[in-house]
């Protein structure tokens, strides 16, 4: 029997990002001068930054 390869395994392991002030932080996409932007936003203060590790 044929082992799988590395590459082949998945490990599904998804982060929350949490702002300072208890809020939740989730990704948006917005579409500005004819070019795409992904902005993290958080749920409760709606600070807006490029990423979510940006919230620390």
């Amino acid at each position: 029997m044929a082992q799988a390869s590395k590459n082949a395994r998945t490990s599904s392991a998804t982060q929350k990002f949490f702002c300072s002030c208890g809020g939740e932080v989730k990704m948006k996409t917005i579409f500005e001068n004819g070019k795409v932007k992904n902005l993290a936003e958080c749920e409760k203060c709606k600070r807006t930054e490029r990423r979510p590790s940006d919230f620390k």
